[in-house]
């Protein structure tokens, strides 16, 4: 490949790494569901055909589980079309993946391959494998018994125990069961009390079939529940007025939480102050762990214009990835200002208003003379429009060409329209941004999307995350 087509290439896997950590194929502010997954399809066929070892290799990289299922699935229905070295190379690479997503994805993965009719040896062994490295088979059989026993079917695979195939073909054809979780089920059909033994989502189940009051049953099962569960009945529950639950704040992943912050009423968040603030500020510390304080003197600019709102299917999560972003990057930097579009300077209290003056307020970032400037934008800047990529633009060609400032502009949003992350300026770096929690390493995959490094350094970077990537898949299965 001639440097021109290595330009090309690069500029093709980081336009596609944007749409994959950003997208969910769900409605944005500025594009319906429709033209998201279009869009996102074309993508992942184009990268397929012209780029396969790369496109195995995002699946190291910090993308979301939707476009992780969805490079999955493309590569075990296009087995055929790999050499050996290929299928060696992306089967470690989709086993470290799968090891990572939630057991709900996976099932739902098998069970497209299923209905596409995918059943080659390669997809029979990822499923085998995937399922043998389980830790508690009983506990997926009560949770997820109709995903595992469409999987065994599709694989012709044999449960582990005649149990454990009894349970997952014909549940109630034993009197009895040894297993305790399964036995635990068989008597929640008629024992109340049992129910409360199980997961949350089974046990809902059983408590409508019982006619138990909600409140009583939210009450019983808190115990069995996660932290995430909690915190999704707390932001539902806040939607229809009611406080029946209490979600428990420590140790809740930085995005999570700023998303559950900003499901809060205003007043709430004012009265709760002191609580709130310690869990985001600790949630943060979490994140930047080693790299604490070592970043220098840092400004953000973060978005909290009406766009910021996102759309019903992602409510306030642009608005969420910017105020998880400046506690981290407060905690980051030695040095921290963060700068609202809005004027605000109450962070806790921030909400979705108004239009996007960038342009203004990457000058007032420029005037703090920081060693690093991030902005968190969706990128629509209009008041006025274009200031923003003009500011960059003399800022970088003449103000301070030497870059001694380093900017960088992360995106939450894909832009269907364009087939990637709407960006500022052509002079800036600009990198998708699904989770604040990723924030350190897109700004260092940045680096690529400003031209001064090629696809040679690129290739080098993501063989070395997924080399990182399997060895801790191997490491976390010899423990």
């Amino acid at each position: 490949m001639d440097s021109y087509g290595d330009l090309v290439a690069a500029d093709d896997v980081l336009l596609f790494v944007n749409a994959a950590i950003t997208s969910t194929g769900q409605r944005e502010f500025h594009s319906d569901a429709g033209e998201q997954r279009l869009s996102l399809d074309f993508l992942h066929a184009y990268m397929l055909g012209n780029y396969r070892d790369l496109y195995a290799g995002v699946l190291a990289l910090d993308i979301n589980d939707y476009n992780a299922v969805l490079i999955i699935r493309r590569l075990l229905e296009t087995t055929g079309e790999a050499t050996a070295d290929q299928r060696r190379s992306e089967g470690r690479l989709i086993a470290a993946r799968l090891a990572t997503l939630p057991p709900q994805r996976v099932y739902g993965l098998f069970d497209a391959l299923r209905r596409a009719r995918v059943n080659n040896r390669r997809s029979r062994a990822i499923m085998r494998d995937w399922l043998s490295a389980r830790q508690d088979l009983a506990f997926d059989a009560v949770k997820y018994r109709s995903g595992l026993k469409r999987a065994l079917r599709h694989a012709h695979l044999v449960p582990a125990t005649e149990e454990l195939g009894t349970f997952v073909f014909a549940p109630l054809a034993r009197p009895r069961y040894e297993t305790p979780l399964l036995e635990t089920w068989r008597r929640a059909h008629y024992e109340q009390a049992a129910l409360y033994e199980l997961p949350y989502t089974v046990a809902e189940g059983f408590a409508a079939k019982h006619g138990i009051p909600r409140a009583v049953f939210l009450e019983r099962i808190a115990p069995r529940m996660t932290r995430l569960e909690t915190l999704r009945l707390q932001e539902s529950a806040h939607k229809r007025g009611s406080t029946e639950l209490r979600a428990d704040l420590a140790g809740m992943p930085l995005t999570r939480l700023a998303t559950y912050v900003l499901s809060l009423p205003v007043e709430d968040r004012r009265r709760r102050r002191t609580e709130l603030t310690h869990a985001l500020e600790s949630a943060a510390d979490r994140v930047a762990g080693s790299h604490r304080r070592s970043w220098g003197k840092v400004t953000a600019v973060l978005d909290d214009s009406f766009s910021a709102f996102g759309s019903v299917h992602k409510r306030r999560r642009p608005l969420a990835v910017a105020l998880a972003c400046h506690y981290l990057l407060a905690a980051l930097a030695g040095d921290y200002t963060g700068l609202w579009t809005s004027g605000r300077t109450d962070a806790l209290l921030t909400y979705p208003y108004g239009p996007t003056p960038l342009g203004r307020r990457i000058l007032d970032a420029l005037d703090t003379s920081p060693s690093r400037l991030v902005i968190v934008s969706d990128g629509w800047d209009n008041a006025p429009p274009g200031l923003a990529a003009e500011v960059l633009r003399i800022w970088r060609t003449r103000l301070d060409p030497e870059r001694r400032t380093s900017i960088v502009h992360l995106n939450p949003v894909y832009d269907a329209a364009g087939f990637d992350v709407r960006r500022l300026s052509t002079t800036v770096p600009t990198a998708g941004i699904r989770d604040a929690e990723d924030l350190p390493a897109l700004a260092e995959l940045a680096q690529f999307a400003e031209g001064r490094t090629g696809l040679a350094e690129l290739i080098t970077y993501m063989d070395a995350r997924a080399a990182r990537t399997m060895s801790e898949h191997h490491q976390e299965r010899a423990r």
